[in-house]
């Protein structure tokens, strides 16, 4: 078949798209940005992209058109596709009936860890032989792609509760049927499509009804908002991670995480060194292992893969060190993630001055929805930067003078990058935290604080 997607350069639709293309398919499409890293990915694997929505992309017609959750009525392809009738999918949707019927699916879902968790699961198959198919939100760092189709049964998907299309407004996680489902938590978030967390824990529900009832959900202990969907009905086997009573527990070795004890209903079953940082990241692992354990693979191999895990692009990610001063990536942009993070970073570097960096972009940071939150996430830096994007709905200057430590609001990249450079000396840890590009601020950095120590 020809398969033309449309919004193919996020990481989720480009992941179809690499799916297609494996199946053997003839596989095009289109964005409003095509760029890199997405555009060499998929041009390497021979997908044809074009720049824009002209709808003469679709003259001849594909067999199938895979519309994002990025276009809306109005857009020129998708009013060409409904106009003449042309056969359209979401991309959930043509995932389930192309990829995920008759495999062993395993779900990440959860408002936090999900791209860390879903390529650690993928690893622990991987490192066990199984050749799992994937597709994950990000770029895992023990493989050279974020999604395959591997060979049967398991397939590893990563869950997210966002909408599947503008015609289908359910969450994408409905379509995938999981046996193995890790829900790793919950909190309100993307304001922009759901009022409350009522909205959304409903959602989470509609998931649950489709893990069959010989399928296995793993949950946090304590959770508040996921212990009431589990009240609404649940007809699966439930292991808890975590917490009080909970079947798996971690023992801390080291207090930064990175090291730790697994233990199962209280025996011993080995110890985790590894790479990861934060309390968060030894949860994301617990779950990983258990998740794998369903699957079959014994808890002592998933130990010994996840030390040998290497987190994804984006998850604390070392970009860089100049004469002393570490710059590091972070995709956190909730305020439970931004506060986790910096926690980690600090059980790791103890005293050292921590420059926090942040860019409030997500549709939910915009909205001012957690403004409150984000104030307090950052008490465990030393210094905050916050960039003001534009389009911003509440005033940032008033927030940031009521911050817990010294914070400053900058309108300009360049200006931000000077202040940081002026600022930082030796054994500085500088964290930048965004779910975007933020302008390439971490190479700016990098680039600013070399020419200045080579001038020292």
């Amino acid at each position: 078949m020809h398969i033309h997607i449309l919004g193919i350069c996020g990481t989720f639709m480009g992941g179809i798209a690499v799916l297609a293309k494996q199946q053997g398919h003839k596989v095009t499409g289109s964005d409003l940005n095509v760029y890199p890293p997405m555009s060499t990915q998929l041009e390497e694997q021979g997908i044809e992209l074009v720049q824009g929505y002209d709808p003469s992309q679709l003259d001849p017609a594909p067999d199938m058109v895979v519309i994002g959750n990025a276009m809306s009525r109005g857009n020129p392809c998708v009013e060409y596709v409904l106009d003449r009738n042309l056969p359209y999918t979401s991309g959930p949707e043509w995932l389930r009936d192309n990829v995920l019927q008759q495999r062993w699916v395993l779900g990440v879902a959860g408002t936090h860890g999900k791209t860390t968790t879903a390529s650690m699961v993928a690893w622990i198959l991987e490192h066990a032989g199984l050749e799992p198919g994937f597709l994950i939100g990000g770029v895992p760092g023990n493989f050279p792609f974020s999604a395959r189709l591997g060979k049967a049964p398991f397939f590893v998907i990563e869950a997210d509760e966002y909408d599947c299309a503008f015609f289908d407004k359910r969450s994408k996680f409905v379509h995938y049927r999981p046996r193995t489902l890790i829900m790793n938590n919950l909190e309100y978030d993307h304001a922009d499509i759901f009022p409350d967390l009522a909205s959304i824990q409903r959602q989470f529900h509609h998931l649950v009804r489709t893990v069959p009832s010989n399928g296995r959900i793993l949950m946090p202990a304590h959770d508040p908002a996921l212990a009431e969907v589990r009240t609404m009905g649940c007809w699966s086997e439930v292991e808890l991670v975590e917490g009080d009573g909970a079947n798996w527990q971690a023992k801390l070795l080291k207090e930064d995480g990175s090291a730790f004890v697994v233990l199962l209903n209280g025996d011993v079953q080995g110890e985790v060194h590894w790479s990861g940082l934060g309390r968060h990241s030894v949860h994301n692992g617990l779950m990983a292992i258990a998740a794998a354990r369903h699957a079959g693979v014994r808890t002592a191999d998933g130990i010994a893969a996840l030390s040998e895990f290497v987190m994804p692009k984006r998850r604390m990610e070392l970009r860089g060190e100049v004469a002393g001063i570490k710059v590091y990536d972070d995709f956190a942009h909730h305020p439970t993630a931004i506060a986790t993070t910096i926690a980690g970073l600090r059980a790791n570097v103890g005293t050292a001055r921590i420059l926090a960096v942040l860019e409030p972009r997500s549709n939910t940071m915009k909205m001012g929805v957690h403004q409150g939150e984000l104030i307090k996430s950052l008490v465990q830096a030393d210094k905050a930067y916050m960039f003001a994007p534009t389009g911003l709905g509440w005033d940032i200057h008033q927030l940031a003078q009521k911050a817990p430590i010294p914070t400053t609001v900058q309108h300009d990249i360049n200006h931000l990058v000077d202040m940081l450079v002026a600022e930082a000396k030796s054994g500085d840890q500088i964290l930048v935290m965004s779910n975007g590009g933020f302008d390439g601020i971490h190479s700016k950095l990098l680039e600013k604080l070399t020419k200045r120590y080579s001038q020292e």
